[in-house]
C-alpha cells in the first residue's frame, strides 16, 4: 500500500517524533519526583542511556514507546508501507533492548521497562498508579521488572 503522503511529508512528520522527554515518561517523572525519587536523566555514562537513573540504588528505568519497541499490545501496529524495513527495524530495537538488560545486569544495575501503554489509555490515574509500582520496584531489591498496560 502507497504512503498517503509524499516522502518529504513523511521525512517531516517521522523527525518531530521524540526519543526523550516523551509525554508517558514526563508524568512519570513528575509523580515520583513528587514522591520524593530523584533520578539522573538520560545518562550518557550508564549502558542504553535510561530515561531515569537511580545511581545510589543502581536502578534504570526505561519507558518504552509500544510501537517502537514492538509491545504486543493495541498500540503496536506494523506498517502497511514498507513493511520488511518496519519489521527489521522494530527487531534491532528488540535486539539491542535484549543486549543493554544483560549487560546492565552484568554491571550490577537493576532494570525496569514500563510501556507506553500502561501509562497512556489506562485512565487518568494510571500514571499515578504506575509510579506507585515503579516506587515499589525501586524500594524492593528486584533486579528486572516490567510494567505492561491492561
Amino acid at each position: 500500500m502507497p504512503d498517503v503522503v509524499d516522502s518529504a511529508t513523511r521525512s517531516r512528520m517521522m523527525s518531530g517524533i521524540r526519543s526523550t522527554n516523551t509525554q508517558p515518561e514526563i508524568v512519570l517523572r513528575k509523580a515520583l519526583h513528587r514522591m520524593g525519587f530523584r533520578y539522573t536523566l538520560h545518562a550518557k555514562n550508564i549502558l542504553g542511556k535510561p530515561d531515569m537513573a537511580f545511581p545510589s540504588l543502581r536502578a534504570a528505568i526505561f519507558v518504552n514507546g509500544c510501537f517502537w519497541h514492538g509491545h504486543d499490545c493495541r498500540f503496536f501496529r506494523l506498517p502497511q508501507t514498507r513493511p520488511e524495513f518496519w519489521c527489521a527495524k522494530i527487531e534491532r530495537n528488540r535486539a539491542r533492548d535484549q543486549v543493554v538488560r544483560e549487560r546492565l545486569a552484568l554491571e550490577g544495575w537493576r532494570h525496569l521497562t514500563v510501556w507506553e501503554c500502561a501509562v497512556r489509555g489506562a485512565g487518568k490515574d494510571a500514571p499515578v498508579k504506575v509510579a506507585a509500582k515503579i516506587a515499589k520496584w525501586l524500594r524492593s531489591r528486584s533486579q528486572l521488572a516490567e510494567i505492561r498496560g491492561p
